[in-house]
């Protein structure tokens, strides 16, 4: 094709040109009010399956046990308010269980000797049969 024919005036050669009737706002307006329709609809039928498949899935499931819904407060912290008061409570409370006399258990016999005293008693004594056998060894 020649040069000169690309470059025809299309008012002087009308078979010149491109064609009119291709291009119609109408249609092109139409093809979007539809596919916007299309669109939508697709939407709602999505969002309608979803809401029914949920209500039937919750109609299937066990129900939660009425204890497991109840929740019960969390305890707060137990935080030391005098920690060195404590602390010499403690091991007063500690040196009165090592150093006294006093009950382990009354119905078996069995008591609590104070540990200096113990250790002069096992010393005058010395280890029992059985300890002894096992130190041999």
């Amino acid at each position: 094709m020649p040069e000169s024919d690309l470059h025809r005036d299309p008012r002087i050669d009308p078979q010149v040109g491109h064609e009119l009737s291709d291009l119609r706002p109408g249609y092109i307006a139409l093809f979007g009010i539809a596919l916007t329709a299309v669109i939508v609809a697709a939407a709602v039928i999505a969002s309608l399956l979803i809401h029914f498949k949920a209500a039937e899935h919750s109609r299937q499931e066990t129900p939660v046990p009425r204890l497991a819904q109840e929740r019960e407060a969390t305890p707060g912290p137990r935080l030391q308010v005098d920690a060195h008061s404590e602390l010499r409570q403690m091991r007063a409370a500690e040196d009165a269980a090592l150093n006294n006399y006093g009950w382990v258990d009354k119905n078996a016999g069995i008591v609590r000797i104070p540990v200096d005293q113990a250790m002069e008693v096992l010393a005058k004594k010395g280890l029992p049969a059985r300890k002894q056998e096992e130190k041999a060894r």
